[in-house]
């Protein structure tokens, strides 16, 4: 059975650029409270009337071109994405009418920050297996609407943005093996509960989460996620060249990196400038250090995020 490749990336930030002074404005907080605490020095806003679907167009006609794929090629497309245009349909299908693309399957994807994982590890299975020959997998939020301006443990940790690839059949090695995990115990440490009844809000739209609670949940699980990846492929942490994780926080993001024996050169971080940006995370950091020349052919690179569900997971590929 043939391998699935990533051929292509591309990212999307929106223009509007919010650093941790702009925030000290708005709440009681510090640009060194926020930087000690999660690494973030500033965070990028959607424009008003700018989408969750755009953002994901920009990102995904960047991927395309890097790949040399047209649309007319493109046979699945998996948006990853907490935030989508509406409640259906589908941002994906959205996204696949304004790309123009008039074949195969379009859905969205929903694991809050393993999202993209997720979509990943979906989308390889259908290229692996034949079913799709061109798969466009994007991570698109627009975390900034579903955040209460005036909760400082929550306001001062997102951001919007979009990055995308496109994965080809290959019978040379590409994505190795993926492993997703949940558990749906911890459903309530990091959620929006609020839903629409009858045209109503009802129960809080805006990001809840217990910090302390995520944090050592996520210290722990990554680590045994991506041990878990390295031994199903009979490897060590000293053959990886690189990790591109979820951008939610620079210590778990240092944790992870020292069980696995990496050093901080090895691994591709981009949370100073972003923010989290949830589904969009791991796709646009690896854009950047794509683009940047970081990530070379041969190079072994492991992707790992944990997000609301409580859900986690990890891809390792050969590039």
């Amino acid at each position: 059975m043939p391998y699935s490749r990533i051929v292509g990336t591309g990212s999307y930030l929106p223009e509007k650029v919010l650093t941790n002074r702009d925030l000290e404005a708005v709440v009681e907080t510090s640009d060194d409270w926020i930087f000690e605490r999660t690494g973030i020095r500033q965070r990028h806003i959607a424009a008003d009337g700018e989408q969750t679907s755009d953002l994901a167009l920009k990102a995904a006609q960047r991927a395309l071109a890097a790949a040399g794929v047209t649309a007319d090629e493109v046979d699945l497309i998996i948006v990853a994405t907490s935030t989508p245009d509406m409640i259906f349909p589908a941002t994906a299908c959205i996204l696949q009418s304004k790309l123009g693309v008039r074949q195969g399957a379009a859905f969205d994807m929903q694991a809050v920050c393993s999202g993209f994982v997720y979509a990943l590890a979906t989308a390889d299975k259908f290229v692996a297996s034949g079913q799709s020959k061109c798969a466009l997998v994007v991570g698109a939020e627009t975390f900034s609407r579903i955040l209460d301006w005036n909760d400082r443990r929550t306001c001062v940790l997102f951001g919007d943005g979009a990055g995308a690839v496109v994965l080809r059949p290959s019978e040379e090695t590409g994505i190795l093996s993926s492993h997703l995990h949940s558990d749906g115990r911890l459903n309530n440490i990091l959620c929006v509960p609020g839903q629409v009844q009858k045209g109503v809000v009802v129960g809080n739209p805006f990001v809840e989460m217990n910090g302390q609670a995520v944090y050592k949940h996520a210290v722990r699980v990554l680590g045994e996620v991506t041990q878990e990846a390295l031994a199903a492929n009979g490897l060590t942490g000293a053959d990886l060249h690189w990790m591109v994780p979820h951008q939610a926080n620079i210590r778990i993001i240092r944790s992870t990196a020292e069980k696995l024996g990496l050093s901080p050169e090895q691994v591709v971080t981009t949370v100073d400038r972003h923010g989290n940006t949830s589904a969009a995370s791991i796709p646009l950091a690896l854009d950047i250090a794509v683009r940047d020349g970081r990530i070379q052919p041969g190079h072994n690179v492991i992707f790992e995020a944990v997000g609301g569900g409580m859900t986690w997971g990890a891809v390792l590929a050969r590039w």
